[in-house]
């Protein structure tokens, strides 16, 4: 059908509102419809087919686009990559990384460093090798050891830094070996606090000739006391003190947790005191901390029932005694550490804390015989002992007895004996105040074991020098003695002790009308033989 054919049709459509009005019949209007219709169907088909490749030209037109600009950057970049000798490394942008500290050349990190303080220093250098050998650089070292003040050094003096450090060139100053001038800055910090401390140890009391600035001592220096446990492996286990008691004279440290390593495979304990090489690190931990550690004593753990002695016990804890000072508190059910306690007389303290080694402990001096061809009883009189019973901060029982001495006839079984609290002299007996008991306590328990306390014995010789100084914990236990005191109606104790250098036996009754205990004799016994190597004489016993 042609177009005009058709325009006709739709326009004599239009104009026939019905058959009757046309005046033609029903098939020619049905044919020109049909024909209009698939007119349509044909232009809507090919507008489809327009728009796709419209749109599909549009789309390479796009991508041409930008790969000619992606093109173009990586000609550019490449370029300027060949320029630097750099093009292997950049051949796409993935591959580049960012800057970091480790990558910086050397002087420019030294210059970064220089505007570190000492304890900066000494944390960067633990990073990596190559920043511990930067941080040892010495003219780094040798400003900061020339801004700390002039050194006076009297008793802990270390080995001298050789010649002037003060008008010294940059060659002399790099002529020294790496880190010379951190070894100088270190020991000189050290030595300055030494120093002071020694300073503040020279006041002694005259009854008991200790230091009595023994407390402040410990808070100068920043001195604190770890034990470490080594088990059977090899394996070491490093615990910090938790709480510490000063007295008269002693201190005692506590030791509690939740986490103990098991008790039967460990071989050995140490002690340590432990003091930072700066002061700026007091308080950070010990084990990542920069400290400077004195072995003490180590105690022997692989037969407790032949090296400890049972002191007490209560309904969940009891109590071991480890010669020197040692208190393990172990629980009643499967026999492991609950706590650890630990007495420290102040008698050579501090340099037992300072000046050991972390393997080895300090050798001191020994005492040189004062020779007295004189005296035929040289070394048997004159000595004066001080008393101080005590346990959580608590004092029982203090006070000092003079003019202790021991004849000749007296010398029994390799010991001198001082009778102390005589059990005949009743104006001698003394008596403990308060509730007599130890207290402990854990993460998550707390008790006090009855009848346990801490004993400290300073011993004097005639010359006022201190001869035998222990703290120790100790137990009451019930005398099996026959009654033979009519004075006294109560139950009796004993308490006895023994070391290298001599042993205490004491006796103590329970007054019911008081409800307190009495100490109605006290006596000491000391080793023949430590007496005639400190006093330079020969005595014998029979």
């Amino acid at each position: 059908m042609s177009r005009n054919t058709f325009v006709f049709s739709l326009i004599w459509s239009a104009k026939c509102i019905n058959k009757e009005d046309c005046g033609l019949e029903g098939p020619l209007v049905h044919s020109s419809m049909a024909a209009s219709r698939g007119w349509e169907q044909q232009q809507y088909r090919a507008g489809l087919e327009n728009a796709g490749k419209a749109k599909q030209r549009l789309t390479a037109t796009k991508s041409y686009r930008q790969h000619k600009f992606s093109a173009e950057v990586t000609t550019g970049h490449t370029a300027e990559c060949k320029t630097f000798g750099i093009h292997k490394h950049m051949k796409k942008p993935s591959s580049i990384q960012s800057a970091s500290l480790e990558s910086l050349p050397s002087e420019i990190l030294i210059k970064i460093f220089a505007h570190l303080d000492a304890l900066s220093l000494l944390y960067i250098g633990c990073v990596s090798k190559r920043f511990f050998y930067l941080t040892n650089d010495n003219l780094i070292w040798y400003r900061i050891y020339s801004s700390i003040s002039s050194l006076k050094i009297f008793n802990w003096k270390p080995k001298a830094v050789k010649g002037t450090v003060n008008l010294l060139s940059v060659a002399s100053i790099q002529e020294k070996e790496q880190g010379y001038w951190k070894k100088a800055y270190i020991a000189k910090q050290i030595a300055t606090r030494k120093n002071g401390i020694n300073q503040l140890l020279k006041p002694v009391n005259m009854y008991t000739g200790l230091p009595i600035n023994i407390k402040e001592a410990v808070k100068a220096a920043g001195l604190k006391w770890t034990i470490t446990f080594k088990d059977k492996i090899g394996k070491e286990y490093e615990i910090e003190q938790r709480e510490v008691t000063f007295n008269d004279t002693s201190l005692t440290v506590f030791w509690y947790g939740s986490v103990w390593p098991l008790l039967r495979f460990q071989m050995s304990l140490q002690i340590h005191g432990v003091m930072p090489v700066l002061l700026n690190c007091t308080k950070s931990s010990t084990k990542n901390g920069f400290w400077w550690r004195s072995l003490i004593v180590k105690y022997d753990l692989m037969d407790l029932a032949i090296n400890s002695t049972m002191i007490g016990c209560d309904r969940m804890v009891k109590l071991f005694r480890v010669n020197p000072g040692l208190l393990l508190g172990l629980w009643r059910s499967g026999s492991e550490i609950a706590f650890v306690m630990a007495a420290f007389h102040y008698h050579q303290l501090i340099e037992w804390s300072v000046l050991g080694s972390a393997d080895n402990p300090v050798t001191l001096p020994p005492h040189q015989p004062n020779l007295d061809d004189v005296d035929p009883n040289y070394g048997l009189h004159g000595y004066r002992v001080h008393i101080n019973i005590h346990s959580g901060g608590r004092t029982f029982m203090c006070g000092t007895f003079q003019n202790l001495f021991c004849k000749k006839d007296y010398i029994r079984n390799g010991f001198l004996r001082l009778n102390v609290i005589s059990i005949k002299n009743t104006s001698q007996h003394a008596p403990l105040a308060g509730e007599i008991g130890l207290p402990w306590k854990t993460d998550a328990f707390e008790g006090n074991v009855q009848n346990c306390y801490m004993m400290d014995v300073t011993l004097l010789e005639e010359a006022g020098k201190r001869f035998w100084c222990i703290s120790t914990p100790v137990g009451m236990q019930t005398s099996t003695r026959p009654d033979s005191l009519f004075d006294y109606m109560g139950q009796k104790f004993v308490i006895d002790y023994c070391d290298s250098l001599g042993r205490i036996h004491a006796e103590l009754v329970w007054m019911e009308e008081t409800e307190e205990y009495y100490i109605i004799n006290l006596v000491l016994y000391l080793n023949l033989e430590k007496v005639n190597e400190w006093f330079g004489t020969n005595y014998s016993s029979d």
